[in-house]
């Protein structure tokens, strides 16, 4: 007799499937970015919960960027951690994208055309811890253990090995 095997979500799975989901987004634009595909999917995981958070849900926004001054796009607001002078708590504007793939390309176009984030790019494409303490030390997150939080990430899914494989597109 064959007994049912219960499936529950974690985000211990639900990391797993993030990443067999979006490996191949992340390694096309670590080739036409030169943004490590570690860093791209450890900030996708962290900034999303793993696909799971309102953001990604709602506005396909995988990595919490907000919609600055320049952005033309459509637009959701959600409360973050933007407070008004009073000190309460204002729902932040986000970039919202019509597909997943809007937000992965959006967030290597989002780094590239930046000056704070300009000397990333000087940094290897395998060195991402270089690259996530110079993710946090240029400004992208507020958490002060971003850059941490990302490697740990990075190391516990073995997200490294996709910056040593080869362009999915020209398989």
């Amino acid at each position: 007799m064959i007994s049912a095997v219960s499936f529950t979500y974690t985000p211990e799975n639900g990391a797993y499937f993030y990443i067999g989901q979006y490996r191949d987004l992340a390694i096309v634009e670590m080739y036409r970015s030169g943004i490590p595909a570690s860093i791209t999917l450890a900030q996708a995981l962290h900034e999303s919960n793993y696909g799971t958070s309102q953001l990604a849900q709602a506005a396909n926004n995988h990595f919490g960027i907000k919609c600055k001054s320049s952005w033309v796009g459509e637009t959701y607001f959600y409360e973050d951690d933007d407070y008004d002078n009073r000190g309460k708590l204002i729902a932040s504007c986000f970039r919202s994208y019509e597909t997943d793939i809007d937000s992965y390309v959006d967030h290597s176009n989002f780094l590239m055309s930046r000056p704070n984030y300009g000397r990333l790019f000087s940094f290897q494409r395998t060195d991402y811890k270089s690259w996530a303490y110079g993710l946090k030390q240029s400004g992208y997150a507020t958490d002060p253990d971003y850059a941490s939080k990302l490697i740990t990430k990075i190391e516990k899914y073995g997200l490294d090995q996709y910056d040593h494989w080869e362009n999915p597109l020209e398989r």
